[in-house]
């Protein structure tokens, strides 16, 4: 398993791409010390992000190229049923809720709200 313990949310990184500062030190920071963790869904989000321009795209996916990502597969998936069965939250959202929460991660997002009532999850806001 990586060294560090956080796994990144979609947002965290469009800040990144987008410059915001606290942002890009605690992304950097992570960085210095080993690979960063995300979940599929984040890579497909973020690379798919209609914002980007074409270098911009690159620059983001050679990020992306450095990062643990973690699969989808059952443990996830049924994680992801459960949080959705229980919470009102979007499908994006309970798999990356999941992925954090089966692999002992504290998701690092900006959108505390988004992920307030998940009792067993551990978050931090690095814009904070």
């Amino acid at each position: 398993m990586p060294q560090n313990n956080y796994l990144i949310d979609t947002n965290i990184l469009i800040y990144h791409t987008c410059g915001a500062t606290k942002i890009i030190n605690f992304i950097e920071d992570i960085i210095i010390r080993s690979s960063f963790n995300i979940s599929i869904l984040t890579k497909i989000e973020f690379l798919g992000w209609d914002k980007h321009t074409d270098e911009n795209f690159e620059k983001c996916l050679r990020l992306i190229e450095i990062a643990n990502v973690y699969s989808l597969d059952d443990d996830i998936a049924n994680k992801a049923i459960e949080l959705r069965r229980k919470k009102n939250i979007k499908i994006a959202d309970a798999v990356i809720a999941a992925t954090a929460i089966i692999n002992n991660l504290v998701l690092a997002t900006n959108n505390i709200e988004d992920f307030k009532d998940i009792k067993e999850l551990r978050l931090s806001n690095p814009m904070l």
